[in-house]
């Protein structure tokens, strides 16, 4: 029992750190690449300078940077005239922390573990694999299509003239227990469509 539930008795305390919330937080793809472009060119680039100004101080300038032209430049240019110019590496840096706070989208479905410590996750095109193999078991199922949606897993199974709405029933019940058994966190539910061959 936690402290709020002593104090108000009653009351329900939503789990701060859900099984699929974790799994989520944790199979998020890393911005490792454009983190690591941006940290080179950076480096590059203000190494390149403290090198540059470093040997101008000790009277041997390298020639790297153009600083005489730079000062130059910067001598003849106006704030109004870079205004313009200044934009640029402005809508850049905000692209860049967008890039970084928005996170990617998740190539793995988080799977439950009956360890809170261990995450695992199958590849959406394994899933997708999965529970179209799930859905051609059934009796007159010629061919089956699974998209996964945000909150559906859309099935769309081609059959023969002669199939019935009991076709459909089996085939989400199929894909249904494949989930079940697989044990994937937050798929939302089953839709089966049905497409009838030569329509």
């Amino acid at each position: 029992m936690t402290t709020l539930q002593q104090i108000l008795p009653g009351a329900v305390v939503a789990p701060r750190d859900t099984g699929l919330r974790r799994a989520s937080r944790a199979l998020r793809p890393a911005r490792t690449l454009p983190g690591a472009l941006v940290a080179l060119t950076l480096t590059a680039g203000l190494g390149a300078t403290a090198a540059e100004v470093v040997s101008a101080l000790l009277g041997a300038p390298l020639g790297w940077v153009p600083v005489d032209e730079a000062v130059a430049l910067a001598g003849r240019t106006t704030w109004q005239d870079t205004a313009s110019v200044a934009l640029l590496p402005a809508v850049a840096g905000t692209l860049m922390l967008l890039l970084a706070i928005v996170p990617g989208r998740c190539s793995l479905v988080p799977v439950e573990t009956s360890d809170p410590l261990i995450v695992i996750g199958i590849t959406r095109s394994g899933l997708r694999r999965t529970l179209c193999a799930a859905a051609q078991q059934v009796a007159g199922v010629d061919k089956a299509r699974v998209r996964l949606r945000r909150r559906t897993i859309e099935v769309t199974v081609t059959t023969g003239a002669e199939s019935s709405g009991q076709m459909l029933r089996q085939v989400g019940t199929a894909v249904g227990d494949r989930l079940a058994g697989v044990g994937t966190l937050g798929t939302g539910e089953v839709v089966v469509r049905l497409r009838r061959r030569g329509a």
